[in-house]
């Protein structure tokens, strides 16, 4: 069976599942937390998309979450592998000065 990496959605945490596909019966392994700086990473409504990148081209996989009310988007920087990835603070998604916002409706 091939596992492949399904993020998520718990509560007001970030909750990684992953899961596996065989056949037509989807199987996921219980959830995970994901935190930064030893602390769940929350955002203030429940609504978020999450993104894994390689933001700032260092070659490791990068954690970008939007928050659907307001619309903010955090970054959190790998600091330590794509195997076992360490976040420590985020920092808002800003172009020059200006905070880049993509609030829904």
């Amino acid at each position: 069976m091939k596992w492949y990496r399904v993020v998520g959605l718990v509560a007001l945490p970030l909750v990684v599942l992953c899961g596996g596909v065989l056949a037509a019966a989807p199987e996921f392994r219980p959830g995970v937390r994901l935190q930064a700086d030893g602390k769940d990473i929350n955002v203030r409504v429940g609504h978020l998309v999450p993104a894994v990148m390689d933001w700032n081209g260092d070659g490791k996989k990068d954690l970008i979450v939007g928050q659907f009310s307001g619309g903010r988007i955090s970054v959190y920087l790998n600091k330590g592998s794509d195997k076992v990835p360490a976040f420590k603070d985020f920092s808002l998604l800003r172009a020059d000065t200006k905070e880049i916002r993509l609030p829904a409706g």
